[in-house]
C-alpha cells in the first residue's frame, strides 16, 4: 500500500467534506498523523485540539498507518473539536489581555459616571433627572457585569497558575 492515496469522507458537525490522504513520507502508507494534518487544512481545527472517530472508536495512535486502523478508501471518519480553542499555552496570555481589557472598560465606565455626576441640571429639568438616573442606573448594571467578568478570569487565571 506504500505511495497509496486514501480518499474519504470528513464528518465535521454538519459538514462533510471529501478528502484525500497521502504520506508525508515517500515510499510510507498514510499514517493518522498525515490524516489529521489534512483535516486541519480543511477544517482549520488544530491537530491537538481534534478527536477522530471511526467505527464508534476513537483514534489516537498517531504513527499507525490508516490500513492498521481499517481505515481504506470510501471509509466515514467523524471528528469533533473545534477552531475557536485556544491551545494550552496560549491560553494564560489571553486572560491576562481579557483582563487589562476588562479593567480599562471599567474605568471608561468610571469616568461615564463622573462626567454624569458633575452635571448640573436646573430643577426644573425633572424629565433630564430620570433620564439622568436612567443613564446611571445602566452604567451601574455593565460595571458590576465588568466585575463579574474580571472575577471569572482571575479564578481562570489562578487556574491555569496551579496547574502549570
Amino acid at each position: 500500500m506504500a505511495g497509496d492515496v486514501v480518499g474519504l469522507t470528513l464528518i465535521h458537525g454538519s459538514s462533510k467534506h471529501k478528502i484525500e490522504i497521502s504520506a508525508e513520507r515517500e515510499g510510507c502508507e498514510p499514517t493518522l498523523q498525515d490524516m489529521a494534518a489534512v483535516i486541519a487544512q480543511v477544517t482549520g481545527v488544530p491537530q491537538q485540539l481534534q478527536k477522530l472517530i471511526f467505527k464508534g472508536k476513537s483514534l489516537k495512535d498517531m504513527e499507525q498507518p490508516l490500513s492498521v486502523l481499517g481505515v481504506k478508501n470510501g471509509c466515514k471518519i467523524m471528528m469533533i473539536g473545534k477552531k475557536g480553542f485556544l491551545a494550552h499555552d496560549l491560553r494564560s496570555s489571553a486572560l491576562s489581555k481579557l483582563e487589562k481589557k476588562a479593567k480599562s472598560i471599567s474605568e471608561q465606565y468610571m469616568k461615564f459616571l463622573e462626567q454624569i455626576d458633575a452635571m448640573s441640571l436646573p430643577d426644573d429639568f425633572t424629565d433630564c433627572r430620570h433620564r439622568r438616573k436612567g443613564i446611571v442606573k445602566n452604567i451601574q448594571t455593565h460595571l458590576a457585569r465588568c466585575d463579574i467578568i474580571e472575577t471569572h478570569i482571575a479564578q481562570e487565571l489562578e487556574k491555569l497558575q496551579s496547574k502549570g
